[in-house]
């Protein structure tokens, strides 16, 4: 009896061992990350958008591209898309002691030949990858990523950002052709509070925690309805419409709700950047789908936004506790992220699937302080 018991007991001990398993295999799997490494990056390292004419690589794919890596803990291709872009994007001169901001654009020139298309750099690129390298460092314990990780934030600060006049420290969108008389463009998708509070707590002597303060003052001002706009402007000690897009709202401020949703709300200005862009919300809530295109001066909206937006959204709709919104971006979000010969998603879509999905799957998070907390740290 005693020997049937224990029998009894060993068996219920491994089918509770081999469940939890199962259950730590599904939370460490990403199936949607594994798509984007097959289908959107190449052997060598390089993001490919192949919705553009030009086959592009811009350096924002190559910073989420590596971002997404170390969410997977897939040190191999962090490398691949850091060493594809050392040589491509900025001539091999990519390191601690001599560092090139990456150009922002390659891909197939008029001629056919392949290489840079445009060698300004694009600064919400580079705050990306400096933040991945920061976190790198520390997550896989390396420390010639710090280094590097230093070596362009310095560089940012040098070229790509400015005190204006009555705000202070703004990031410019690159170093060229954004200061015309006096007109500076600012693009407020460009500045996400958790990589500004990571930066500032990595730099804390930058101007990374004054930086935060004018994005958020220019994420209030500028949503008068509720909705970010793509770029603004600032002229004269305030925000101006932006002279060359307007007012509208669209694929570039999708991303702004979808950084506000994945902030930490211990954070000062989490609450208050989440409550500025409200509008969204309320046009899901009376609609059933985020608008493509809106006036953010006027309100008006048009068009119904890509599969995509939701996929945006999601971590949005999270944080603000709105389970029908929640339950609307999941089940698009399911829609892109399966497999669909017939639907194969674009770049954009499937970069913004995968933050916005792994977010509220629980693949990653940021803490108070913006470092990145990936689940392989603790269920992996």
């Amino acid at each position: 009896m005693r020997a049937s018991t224990a029998m009894m007991f060993s068996g219920a001990v491994l089918a509770a061992t081999a469940v939890s398993l199962n259950v730590q295999a599904a939370q460490c799997d990403w199936p949607a990350y594994r798509l984007f490494i097959e289908r959107v990056v190449q052997a060598d390292g390089r993001v490919v958008d192949r919705s553009t004419e030009a086959q592009q690589t811009t350096s924002e794919g190559q910073s989420y591209g590596m971002f997404f890596a170390l969410v997977a803990n897939d040190r191999a291709s962090f490398d691949r898309m850091l060493n594809w872009s050392r040589a491509n994007l900025s001539a091999n001169q990519f390191d601690s002691t001599n560092l090139r901001l990456p150009a922002w654009q390659w891909g197939k020139k008029p001629d056919g030949s392949f290489g840079v298309m445009d060698a300004n750099s694009a600064s919400d690129a580079d705050l990306w990858i400096a933040y991945d390298l920061f976190q790198a460092g520390r997550l896989w314990k390396e420390p010639s990523y710090t280094k590097l990780a230093y070596a362009l934030a310095t560089q940012i600060i040098k070229q790509e950002m400015v005190d204006l006049p009555g705000l202070g420290p703004m990031l410019l969108p690159g170093p060229q052709g954004f200061r015309i008389g006096d007109v500076t463009r600012l693009n407020p998708s460009y500045l996400p509070l958790p990589l500004l509070r990571a930066l500032a707590h990595e730099m804390p002597d930058g101007p990374w925690a004054k930086l935060a303060q004018s994005a958020e003052r220019m994420v209030k001002i500028t949503a008068p309805r509720g909705y970010s706009p793509d770029w603004v402007a600032y002229k004269g000690g305030q925000f101006v419409v932006d002279p060359k897009n307007g007012d509208i709202g669209s694929y570039d401020a999708i991303r702004v709700y979808l950084w506000a949703g994945m902030t930490s709300m211990n954070d000062p200005l989490a609450r208050g950047w989440l409550d500025a862009l409200g509008g969204m919300r309320q046009s899901v809530a009376q609609n059933g789908y985020p608008p493509e295109k809106v006036s953010t001066i006027s309100g008006a909206v048009s068009g119904e936004g890509p599969i995509s937006y939701w996929a945006a959204l999601a971590p949005y709709f999270k944080s603000l506790n709105d389970e029908r919104g929640l339950g609307l971006a999941r089940t698009h979000l399911d829609a892109l992220n399966t497999p669909n010969a017939a639907r194969e998603p674009v770049y954009y879509d499937r970069v913004l699937g995968l933050f916005g999905g792994g977010f509220i799957e629980g693949k990653f998070r940021f803490d108070d302080n913006g470092r990145l907390v990936p689940n392989w740290r603790s269920a992996c």
